[in-house]
């Protein structure tokens, strides 16, 4: 007769005498116990073996800029640079300078919408064998287990997948319209949401080691500031989804709009969004313990 027990345990009670130097390359093990009994005597066996890998070093490549990234990211540029230029010039020869500022304005609070509701989408729901988004949202969710990673990456790196999406988007814009209210409203939404990774990126930095031009931007509310995006990063984790300027925040949270969408979402379809589970192992963050953390 044989009889097979399986059960996994976190980290902390089976590594209590391991040195927590070691301990960020043991992120999870799975415990695996079986026993088999014969009529001699009673055979056990025990098995730990990894599940996760630990999180990546400073000099891991998936944290490098590859030439594909940068040339993405030239590209990008250039689609954004090429609408603002159809504003400005559009608006001088017109004589308009209120109408396609106030549309710039639009796209800026905009954007920070938009980053809101796609951060809070890929948080929750979805996973790395997900269609065309799998590895944003794979990247997303590894970001609230090791969240520091993010001020390792470099900036081509971190900004490709963004960069893609607005060439494809803008490019057939700019050679369509040539309305400057129309560019001015594309060009500011393309540059924040283009650019809200590395905002994100610096909510997650040192202030002694930003600049102070983004230190001073984040303290006007500009740029959404460390304090306002740490709650994020903080339980249920599911408020402050917005990374452009954070000034949506306040007013999705107070009005509960995201945790509406997910009763509609959950009645109509029956699917769960991840922050209504208990803080586990994919919620609840590593600390940084490594010695090659550069930033």
């Amino acid at each position: 007769m044989a009889v097979s027990l399986q059960t996994k345990y976190p980290l902390r009670p089976i590594t209590n005498n391991i040195p927590s130097t070691h301990r960020y390359s043991l992120l999870h093990v799975r415990v695996t116990c079986s026993a088999t009994t014969t009529r001699n005597k009673p055979q056990a066996k025990l098995v730990v073996e990894n599940r996760f890998m630990s999180p990546p070093l400073s000099n891991d490549p998936s944290l490098q800029s590859t030439w594909t990234h940068r040339l993405w990211v030239a590209a990008g540029c250039t689609t954004f640079f090429a609408s603002l230029s159809k504003s400005i010039i559009g608006g001088v020869g017109s004589h308009l300078w209120l109408e396609p500022a106030l549309a710039g304005y639009a796209g800026y609070i905009l954007a920070d919408l938009g980053s809101g509701v796609y951060h809070w989408a890929i948080d929750n729901y979805g996973d790395e064998s997900t269609p065309i988004v799998g590895t944003q949202i794979e990247a997303f969710q590894g970001h609230h287990k090791w969240p520091w990673t993010i001020t390792r990456r470099q900036f081509a790196n971190n900004l490709h997948a963004l960069a893609r999406v607005i060439t494809f988007t803008v490019l057939p814009l700019d050679l369509a319209f040539n309305d400057p209210v129309v560019h001015g409203f594309v060009s500011t939404f393309a540059f924040c949401i283009m650019f809200s990774q590395q905002f994100h990126a610096w909510a997650h930095g040192t202030k002694s080691k930003l600049p102070p031009l983004v230190v001073a931007l984040q303290d006007m509310g500009v740029l959404v500031s460390r304090r306002e995006h740490a709650e994020h990063h903080r339980a249920p984790y599911n408020n402050n989804y917005c990374i452009v300027s954070g000034a949506w925040n306040k007013v999705l949270d107070e009005s509960k709009v995201f945790e509406a969408l997910e009763m509609v979402l959950y009645f109509k379809l029956g699917v769960r969004p991840r922050s209504w589970s208990e803080p586990n192992s994919e919620w609840t963050e590593e600390k940084d313990i490594s010695n090659n953390h550069k930033v």
